[in-house]
């Protein structure tokens, strides 16, 4: 493919890094009034629904309209629910205890400190791993064969882990609310479902989504080259940043919780080690 319009491209890119700042700026103020910095999290989500959204307004007479739709569509969809799950499991809480313990030895200002290394990063993060969204949205078209078929294949990866995602939230949120469910050895660790094949398919279904999203861009292969960093940051993220690592160190010390570990694969699923049910 050629012709990928690299100009209009760009000045999206900066409109897109506006809106992302804009997104935090505004959650980092309902998080002073609030009095918790918890609601980050739901801006997330929010974030990359409103870069989808305002790139499709962007890329109109660019990029091909299906792709375009499909792209901010699959987007919209993901940011919107993960920003509603979280919002609801959070509800009636106060801080969460990761910002409680990082302002807790802030170095000056607690609210200043809080913007830099909690508001501004997230905002950055989402404009970084955003890329393919916005990229694959000036891909020109009409869409030849090929090219069909690698939007298909990006769906079906996009929606394999929205599944394991979304059940794998459903699946949680029902065990925590049993206060009788234990796992097979009588400790109260979640081994049910999606969560006997891996110990995080929330994070595997984040991992399967933006990979999907990524194949959306890849109808050009400099394109596809330019925004290779974005998966590749999301899946360091999850995997070695606050995702996997940091909750695994929190729940290393809870009962029953290293045999879990010892049968079940941590990350991409698999069947259970041992022989376990």
């Amino acid at each position: 493919m050629s012709g990928f319009p690299w100009g209009a491209f760009g000045v999206n890119l900066a409109v897109s890094a506006a809106v992302a700042l804009a997104v935090m700026l505004v959650t980092f103020a309902v998080a002073l009034a609030k009095g918790v910095h918890r609601v980050v999290d739901v801006a997330w989500g929010l974030g990359f629904t409103a870069v989808a959204a305002v790139t499709l307004a962007l890329s109109a007479g660019h990029g091909d309209d299906v792709r375009r739709l499909t792209v901010t569509g699959l987007t919209a969809v993901w940011g919107l629910r993960l920003a509603g799950h979280i919002a609801l499991r959070g509800r009636g809480h106060g801080e969460d205890p990761r910002y409680a313990r990082m302002l807790a030895r802030a170095p000056g200002d607690p609210r200043l400190y809080a913007l830099r290394t909690v508001y501004l990063l997230q905002g950055a993060l989402v404009w970084l791993v955003s890329l393919p969204v916005q990229a694959a949205q000036y891909l020109p078209g009409p869409m030849t064969g090929p090219q069909w078929a690698l939007t298909a294949l990006a769906v079906a990866v996009w929606l394999t882990g929205f599944l394991f995602e979304t059940a794998g939230d459903a699946q949680l949120e029902r065990f925590k609310a049993d206060p009788e469910a234990r796992d097979r050895t009588g400790a109260r660790i979640m081994d049910r479902g999606l969560w006997r094949y891996t110990r995080h398919p929330n994070y595997f279904g984040d991992f399967m989504v933006w990979w999907g999203l990524y194949l959306l861009a890849c109808g050009d292969v400099a394109v596809a080259a330019a925004v290779l960093v974005s998966p590749v940051a999301m899946s360091l993220l999850l995997t070695r940043g606050s995702g996997v690592r940091l909750l695994e160190r929190q729940l290393a010390g809870r009962p029953g919780y290293a045999a879990y570990a010892a049968r079940t694969n941590a990350f991409f699923p698999g069947p259970p080690r041992g022989g376990g049910n």
